[in-house]
């Protein structure tokens, strides 16, 4: 198909996420994506855009790494699908091995689902069981940050402490406390509250579910990692399980293998995804001995989930490749070197009128332009387009741009992608 064969037959059938179809319909000129390679998409023109937010961040290693797309051939070969209940297959038995060896010490056990969402809703169903197995029944509640996302399914939902993606499921979602994002200005009195809600509630609240060090969808919102030290200590004086959503901040992207790395600290919980397996959807739960031990005994104390795809051969072949690669190019070592060239670029772009507010940690950076009128605002979208002219492709979110590119980038793209930015910035709050 020609372009505009596939934008005709796009437009009539394809339901987009998180797009006003309307417009996408009557006015949309959609990038259409031909093939990727490297650090590069290419449209159905032949053109080329460095690929400034690793396609929603899963693309650490790139499009088309050879190593991957061997590992899944060779894998196809052999076993492309069977059930993991009750059966086991040698692809997930050792990646549940490695990744136990690469996590947090202390993290012993893993459950496969197929993407970052899911992996929060078992963590959500783990936590809510295993307080009932051990007599504290009441422990239903939750507790997440102002400005959370962990996925869109509903339990992952009822976790989300953005108002836009709450409000059409009102009446749906269940009850979740949301305590004050621990800004570096109200740090003392952010931790106040949530030990307060902790101390009071803590017979009722099974967890507290949080992204560590960064906030990916809120725009890039980082906090300290004393934080996160402290609320894992509360969490153990109030007996109340911590969950880590690491599906954006793991495996590098911060500078350090997972987000929890600054702190030095263990969740009970932590789920995984993107670039976990990078070009196949699967993601994993992993918990520590005490969560798994609750779960012990007879049958009606299993574990009540399942997942069509869990520990999917395909894909546990690819995401063990994806942790070779990773030890092998020493990837987090690089992204850490690599992070000073991106903080220097938002200093820069902090000096251009109408940047509200930039901030960086590892392997992303970001800047809030105009009013940061939120998710909705129009100011990225002008960046966005400007990028697209220039070569690059920079989804925003709503009035935050942002770039957090794959982590194979060369220094030369790095500093590409990085002049766009700042280029594409500066001609579009110039308008």
């Amino acid at each position: 198909m020609d372009r505009a064969a596939i934008v005709v037959a796009d437009k009539e059938h394809v339901w987009h996420p998180d797009t006003p179809m309307d417009a996408y319909i009557e006015h949309g000129d959609p990038l259409v994506v031909a093939r990727a390679a490297g650090v590069r998409l290419y449209d159905a023109n032949g053109r080329a855009y460095l690929d400034g937010n690793s396609s929603w961040w899963v693309a650490a290693l790139g499009h088309g790494h050879p190593r991957l797309l061997a590992a899944l051939e060779k894998q196809a070969h052999v076993l492309a699908h069977c059930s993991l209940a009750g059966t086991t297959h040698e692809q997930a038995a050792r990646l549940a091995g490695e990744l136990c060896k690469v996590a947090p010490p202390g993290l012993t056990r893993v459950f496969y689902t197929d993407n970052g969402s899911t992996a929060v809703e078992v963590a959500v169903k783990m936590a809510v069981q295993m307080w009932r197995q051990l007599g504290a029944p009441k422990k239903t509640r939750f507790v997440a940050l102002d400005g959370a996302y962990h996925g869109d399914s509903i339990g992952a939902s009822s976790l989300g402490g953005i108002e836009l993606f709450r409000r059409p499921f009102a009446g749906v979602l269940f009850e979740c406390a949301h305590a004050p994002f621990p800004a570096p200005d109200a740090y003392a009195r952010t931790f106040e509250a949530i030990t307060t809600l902790l101390e009071r509630d803590k017979d009722e609240i099974a967890a507290v579910v949080v992204e560590p060090i960064v906030q990916g969808v809120a725009g890039m919102r980082t906090y300290a990692p004393e934080y996160l030290r402290e609320l894992r200590a509360l969490c153990d004086r109030t007996n109340v399980l911590l969950v880590v959503d690491e599906v954006f901040a793991g495996y590098g992207r911060t500078g350090r293998m997972w987000g929890v790395d600054h702190a030095g600290v263990t969740p009970d919980i932590m789920c995984i995804g993107k670039v976990f397996s990078s070009l196949f959807p699967m993601a994993a739960t992993l918990t520590t001995d005490r969560v798994f031990d609750a779960f012990r005994g007879e049958k009606d104390r299993a574990l009540a989930y399942g997942h069509t795809f869990c520990g999917n051969p395909l894909g546990a072949a690819v995401a063990r490749e994806v942790l070779a690669i990773y030890e092998d190019e020493a990837l987090v070592a690089r992204a850490a070197r690599l992070a000073p060239r991106i903080t220097a670029a938002m200093e820069k772009l902090a000096e251009l009128p109408g940047v509200a507010r930039v901030r960086s940690l590892g392997m992303i950076g970001a800047a809030d332009l105009g009013d940061a009128s939120g998710y909705l605002g129009g100011a990225g979208w002008r960046v966005y387009e400007e990028a697209l002219r220039r070569g690059a492709y920079l989804r925003p979110l709503g009035d935050t741009v942002y770039v957090c590119p794959p982590l194979v980038i060369s220094e030369a793209d790095l500093d590409e992608l990085l002049g766009i930015l700042h280029e594409s910035v500066r001609f579009a709050l110039s308008r």
